[in-house]
């Protein structure tokens, strides 16, 4: 842009000249139309002036009254207004087609926040990782699902350990007796406790008959102590037919329910072990171009991590299996034989005998009159 003294005024300095002005109408105008209007007004009257000084030297008119105007024309075009602004609520463009800005500076429309941005990028990283998460979930239970039908239909192969697949079956059969045992035990228990209780209330009653009936006295006294020492014998054996329950019970649904936990996982990965397999083989026997070759790699991959996976899990099973077959001897042995002694010494009437096998085994019996003590004396 040329003046009327010959020397030229880059556009850039107009550019920035108008970006300060527009500055300074956002953060002192009234409102951004009213602002956007005085700002065009004065732009467009400076091109005027600077035009119409160009036409007064083609016609050798005097105009050194003016320079100072046009120089000064573009900074004091914008009038002073003394009320604020709001922030602007849409995104705006100045006439240039450069973005504005809002107070201080601060970029309002299409400019991005670093707070925001990183909202954004994280909202979308999490999205994506769930979407990912769901798509392999899906292609695997699909692979999973797919290879289990054709093993029901026999069209598909399975690896199979027979040694191994033996005492997982010697473990589910030994864990439903003994699922029966305990079943069996614990009813033994409950009819005895109502025995011991009928014994206990006829007792009572035989003392009480005694006391009133003097013909017949020492008759039900003899059958009162007599009740009474068999209420006391039978509460004996309940402790210890508990504490067979009780043991029977945890070898049961504890230490074998953890083993056939591992088995149950251990035939999960056996699943994916020979879906992905089947996916290599079949992967293996198609033509050799580039989609292929970048495929077979991906399922190799794939095939090897889930191998690892398979044998990780079967090294377990073996090993709690090993666990499992001596945990289960020790345990059956010990209560066993409490089961044998008790019972023996009981039906036999040995009162001591059963009081040393109790002894034994560390089994306090617990008393049916017996109070919990309150919680000073403990």
């Amino acid at each position: 842009m040329s003046t009327e003294n010959g020397t030229y005024q880059p556009e850039d300095d107009l550019d920035d000249t108008f970006e300060q002005d527009l500055r300074d109408m956002l953060r002192d105008g009234p409102s951004l139309s009213d602002a956007a209007a005085t700002i065009q007004s004065g732009t467009s009257a400076n091109r005027s002036g600077s035009s119409n000084n160009g036409s007064g030297e083609e016609n050798d008119q005097p105009q050194s009254t003016e320079k100072p105007a046009v120089r000064t024309a573009a900074p004091s075009s914008v009038p002073p207004v003394a009320q604020p602004v709001a922030t602007m609520p849409t995104a705006q463009t100045t006439s240039i087609g450069k973005p504005m800005t809002g107070i201080g500076g601060t970029a309002v429309a299409n400019t991005p926040v670093p707070g925001q941005t990183t909202d954004q990028v994280s909202t979308s990283v999490i999205a994506k990782a769930k979407l990912d998460s769901l798509k392999s979930w899906s292609i695997s239970t699909y692979k999973c699902t797919r290879q289990l039908v054709q093993e029901k239909l026999g069209k598909a192969s399975r690896t199979v350990d027979l040694q191994l697949e033996a005492q997982i079956e010697v473990l589910r059969d030994t864990q439903r007796k003994y699922g029966n045992i305990m079943k069996l035990a614990r009813a033994l228990t409950n009819h005895f406790y109502q025995v011991v209780q009928t014994q206990r209330s006829l007792g009572d009653a035989f003392g009480e008959l005694a006391q009133k009936s003097t013909e017949l006295s020492e008759e039900f006294s003899y059958n009162a102590e007599t009740q009474k020492s068999l209420c006391t014998n039978g509460e004996t054996l309940l402790g210890a037919l508990t504490f067979f329950t009780s043991s029977v019970s945890t070898l049961c649904n504890k230490t074998m329910e953890d083993t056939l936990l591992t088995v149950k996982q251990y035939e999960s990965a056996r699943i994916e072990y020979d879906a992905y397999r089947a996916d290599l083989e079949s992967l293996q026997l198609a033509p050799k171009d580039a989609t292929t070759q970048a495929r077979l790699h991906d399922a190799r991959v794939k095939y090897e991590g889930q191998k690892e996976r398979f044998d990780k899990l079967r090294q377990d099973v073996a090993v709690k299996l090993r666990f499992l077959e001596e945990n289960k001897v020790k345990v059956m042995h010990k209560q066993l034989l409490l089961f044998h002694n008790a019972i023996s010494a009981y039906f036999s009437g040995n009162q001591q005998a059963l009081d040393a096998t109790l002894k034994q085994f560390n089994i306090r019996p617990k008393a049916g009159n017996e109070v919990k003590p309150s919680f000073l004396e403990q």
